[in-house]
């Protein structure tokens, strides 16, 4: 995680209109003053307060490296508040929906209400219970090994939706090391389904169902079938 949050606070100066703003932006958003940063980077306050200002021109690879490896150092000295809270809310991120059913939904009503197609047509399938939409890619770089139970919700027995999948293999490798095992692994729109992904799901007996349709239809469709239950 701490290497998401220096990549994104080194990107988005490094792009920015106003590069001497957003380092103020988050200079400030971990609660650090001018004298401080400038003591940590080794130079004169002037030299933060005239990147701020505008006064001197964009500052280099360089000058951003120092300023952010500075900022999480602070930080870290203080037990890691900011880097934390953005850890939690990455944690938040990955999962776009969740929710429960009242009752039980047979996995082929599940997998028919989606228009999905079921790539393993061997596995016998669980009365699925709920449901999770997880951006895939931002699950793993976010979720830690504790972290991944919360996608589960209230139950095991629910389907794990995957968006934002190019061959599905990290999905089901992911869920291969955990003792949780879904009731179901759906993947939306994926680029090409690697055999292995297929190979990993039979050995586990979960049915994985690819769907090829649009994030705000498979959610209209979801609620749809939790309004039926």
């Amino acid at each position: 995680m701490t290497t998401n949050l220096t990549e994104k606070m080194a990107g988005e100066i490094a792009l920015s209109n106003d590069p001497g703003k957003t380092m103020r932006k988050w200079r400030e958003e971990f609660s650090v003053s001018q004298n401080e940063l400038a003591s940590a980077m080794d130079v004169s306050p002037s030299v933060i307060s005239d990147y701020e200002s505008g006064r001197r021109r964009s500052p280099g690879v360089g000058v951003v490296k120092k300023m952010v490896d500075s900022l999480m150092a602070i930080d870290a000295e203080r037990g890691s508040p900011t880097a934390s809270k953005f850890k939690s809310e990455s944690r938040e991120e990955c999962i776009i929906a969740m929710e429960e059913f009242g009752s039980g939904i047979p996995p082929e009503e599940f997998v028919k209400a989606l228009n999905g197609t079921i790539l393993n047509p061997g596995a016998a399938g669980r009365m699925i219970y709920g449901y999770t939409v997880v951006n895939s890619m931002k699950a793993i770089m976010s979720l830690s090994s504790s972290d991944y139970l919360k996608i589960y919700g209230w139950s095991t027995e629910r389907a794990l939706i995957f968006t934002d999948v190019s061959f599905g293999r990290s999905p089901m490798v992911a869920i291969r090391a955990h003792p949780l095992t879904p009731a179901m692994v759906v993947y939306l729109k994926p680029e090409k389904i690697d055999p292995l992904a297929v190979k990993l799901a039979e050995l586990e007996g979960v049915p994985l169902v690819s769907v090829d349709t649009e994030l705000n239809e498979l959610i209209m469709r979801l609620r749809a079938l939790k309004e039926g239950k």
